[in-house]
């Protein structure tokens, strides 16, 4: 499980004779009669909340045709109401010296505020607020529609990486909507209007949908009345109904595309595969996948590192990561850049001979105590985070995860023996993966450089 943060303290000392920790402990959780779902982690250290909203909604949920709506909404979120008009909410967060933010992703939908405590009620107040009473005119969507399509160009037409991964998603899943880009695509961002829009706030935006956490300075009772006191108001405007996406078939077949561009410096590659997600896996292959993607890249004594950088010197790095917290079947991805003698397609068989030696072999448990020992001390330093411990457990509940997924993850990382990690390479990764390759006009895979034509 990604940044994964430590309810409780966890020795690095810590023996494998004594209990994987439990994060998060002193959490607890309610439900509001109007169906509004509560977590409230406690952490008295300083008189500081972090607030957060999770609508169990993103991208993955918009109707066909509509790609870009959800994440469009969240800009339109900050528009105002008519209690508090455009930009109130913003000036409150900055005045008492807060901060604030707001993302969309393909599964889910968060806002939050990071605050003095005593400032914790006016928070819920705005929030609720939006949450029902968002004023959505014409007026208003059209001039953001247009900072939208900006943002656009910006973030992925203007930058190589992001157009590559946008066209990677496209071929990977060719049924799933995991395949839209989340921001949307260009003709379909512009075709989004007024009624697009108030469909899909109607049907989502409503508490029945939405967790709420709360994490710093509080206690449960404090929050209750509060919540009951603001959201507890509103009522269910709609009923959302199962999250049911077309399933995506199994790859076959070599996927790949090469992208060209003159404002490429450096050349990369990379490698990914349609794996089960945190929600979707079973008997602890969320968890070896997520060693797995250690063992490979994590670090100097990682194999990919090892032979590609150091002994073979033909990268300047590599990098392995597992996309866990999805709702449906999600990616597992390795990816370097070469130097030297060092070519794309050349990587690309390092990568290939390394997973295939484990699917083969396996893998020792010195590399297996070592890739444990690291995601739990990711896990250690990371424990301060009031905002990364809200988003660990907002994300997870938006994506088909429970509180106990959450708060078991170490005793489940424990678990995990060479025999799952071999299991789950020979499972998903011995298939064609889907290739991306990026480099300036002109240049080859295999690191040849062919004529450009005039």
């Amino acid at each position: 499980m990604s940044c994964l943060v430590l309810g409780s303290g966890l020795s690095l000392a810590q023996t494998a004779a004594e209990a994987p920790p439990v994060i998060a402990p002193n959490l607890s959780s309610f439900t509001l009669d109007n169906g509004l779902e509560v977590v409230v982690i406690p952490d008295h250290r300083a008189p500081v909340v972090t607030h957060m909203i999770w609508y169990k909604t993103g991208a993955a949920d918009e109707p066909a045709g509509q790609s870009g709506v959800a994440h469009f909404l969240e800009h339109l979120m900050f528009k105002g109401t008519k209690d508090n008009p455009d930009g109130i909410f913003s000036k409150i967060v900055s005045d008492i010296g807060g901060q604030e933010n707001a993302f969309t992703s393909n599964d889910y939908t968060a806002y939050f505020q990071r605050v003095a405590k005593e400032h914790l009620p006016r928070m819920m107040e705005l929030e609720a607020d939006r949450m029902q009473n968002l004023v959505l005119t014409d007026e208003v969507i059209k001039p953001e529609q247009q900072v939208v399509l900006e943002e656009r160009r910006m973030r992925v037409d203007a930058d190589p990486s992001s157009r590559l991964q946008e066209t990677l998603s496209a071929i990977t899943y060719v049924n799933h909507p995991y395949g839209s880009p989340v921001i949307g695509w260009q003709s379909e961002i512009e075709a989004l209007n007024h009624d697009a829009i108030i469909s899909f706030y109607d049907r989502f935006y409503t508490p029945n949908n939405a967790v709420l956490v709360v994490a710093g300075d509080v206690e449960e009772a404090d929050v209750r009345k509060l919540a009951e006191e603001t959201y507890g108001k509103l009522p269910r405007r709609a009923e959302p109904g199962p999250r049911i996406r077309p399933a995506e078939p199994p790859l076959s077949g070599k996927r790949s595309v090469h992208l060209e561009d003159e404002r490429v410096r450096q050349p990369s590659v990379s490698e990914s595969w349609l794996v089960p997600s945190q929600a979707t896996g079973k008997d602890r292959e969320p968890e070896a996948l997520e060693l797995l993607a250690q063992i490979l890249a994590g670090g100097p004594t990682s194999r990919l590192h090892k032979e590609a950088v150091l002994e073979q010197q033909v990268a300047i790095g590599v990098g392995a990561y597992y996309l866990d917290t999805s709702l449906d079947t999600t990616r597992f991805i390795v990816y370097g850049s070469p130097r030297g003698d060092g070519t794309l397609t050349g990587l690309q068989d390092i990568f290939e001979r390394t997973i295939r030696d484990i699917a083969e072999n396996g893998v020792t448990d010195e590399e297996l105590a070592r890739a444990k020992h690291s995601l739990m001390s990711s896990a250690i330093y990371a424990q301060d985070s009031q905002v990364t411990l809200a988003r660990l457990f907002g994300a997870a509940l938006t994506s088909g995860q429970t509180i106990e997924d959450v708060q078991t993850w170490p005793a489940q990382i424990e678990a995990v023996t060479p025999a799952d990690i071999q299991k789950v390479a020979q499972d998903y990764l011995l298939q064609d993966p889907v290739t991306g390759y990026l480099t300036a006009p002109g240049q080859s895979p295999d690191g040849s450089v062919r004529d450009q034509k005039s």
